[in-house]
């Protein structure tokens, strides 16, 4: 049986700052707290611009807009075929109130982006980006 999510992700701008937020993963691993940008799934059938300003809000409490798409990435978790799309997002405040599955945010620039993100394919796909 072939299945498919599709995710979005928000790479959210504030001025010369970009929202990186501490997310749990795992805590079976080192360091189960990770530090990336606001991400999740698509509704079905919604579209993918107002399903990633609706996870900003969620997330973040945040109203952002969408600047443009920057990249798409996809892997497998076992039988599931994970695909996604990143957008560049202005947001209109920097007054972040974080959801319950949030663990911290900080404001960044990006030439500070390798200090806290891990996850080397998700640095290499930002690196290919305009924002580095």
């Amino acid at each position: 049986m072939e299945s498919c999510k599709i995710m979005v992700k928000g790479i959210i701008q504030y001025n010369d700052r970009y929202l990186l937020i501490e997310k749990w993963y795992d805590d079976r691993i080192g360091d189960p707290y990770q530090w990336e940008f606001i991400d999740g799934r698509l509704e079905y059938g919604e579209d993918p611009e107002k399903g990633v300003l609706r996870q900003i809000e969620e997330k973040t409490g945040l109203q952002a807009e969408v600047s443009r798409p920057l990249y798409t990435w996809s892997y497998m978790v076992g039988e599931i075929w994970n695909i996604g799309i990143a957008f560049h997002c202005i947001a209109t405040n920097h007054e972040v109130v974080l959801s319950e599955d949030l663990n911290n945010y900080k404001w960044v620039t990006s030439d500070q982006f390798s200090q806290f993100i891990t996850n080397k394919n998700m640095l290499r796909d930002v690196e290919k980006t305009d924002l580095w």
